[in-house]
């Protein structure tokens, strides 16, 4: 081949795979990220109840009924649109467990104080550690846990009716 031919058809095919890529990135769904852990145990822990520091609870006590375990902050902002949704979610059957994530226990009262608590249980992981086992990367996230204590869905983003709705229901209803 021709030198000049190769230099007048490079640009082309670069500027058309970087055209490609660019396409497929804003094709993809944010909400929907891949997780490692889906179709896997719980991993084991032993978290205190927030604000209660003696009393822990291991993740073997999560296990019998289908939870969605919520983490979410204080300095999260997007988590204060969701506790209203949570409670109505919460009448409506679904056992929600709280994950405190990095987060201090006063902030964190004092943020439930404010936004009403949504959850059946509040677990306080300070360190992150369990956040980080579960492949969490920031606030709000929802696991959602069939009954055996395995991790079946995983929701990045605020839960909201329209969420709820189109993406979370159906997969809830098959927990049960």
């Amino acid at each position: 081949m021709n030198k000049q031919y190769i230099m007048a058809v490079l640009p082309t095919f670069i500027f058309m795979a970087l055209v490609f890529f660019f396409w497929r990135g804003l094709s993809l769904d944010p909400a929907h990220v891949p997780s490692s852990r889906l179709d896997q145990k719980l991993p084991h822990f032993s978290l205190p109840r927030l604000g209660e520091d003696a009393t822990l609870v291991s993740s073997t006590e999560l296990v019998g009924k289908p939870i969605a375990l919520h983490v979410f902050a204080s300095w999260c902002s997007t988590c204060a649109t969701e506790p209203v949704f949570l409670r109505h979610l919460k009448q409506a059957g679904v056992h929600l467990v709280g994950l405190n994530y990095k987060d201090t226990r006063e902030d964190a009262t004092r943020w439930l104080s404010t936004w009403g608590n949504p959850y059946e249980l509040i677990l306080s992981d300070e360190q992150g550690r369990v956040g980080i086992d579960l492949g969490v990367y920031g606030t709000p996230e929802t696991f959602f846990i069939d009954k055996e204590g395995i991790i079946r869905e995983r929701y990045v983003g605020p839960i909201t009716e329209d969420v709820w709705e189109q993406n979370l229901k159906s997969k809830w209803e098959q927990l049960q």
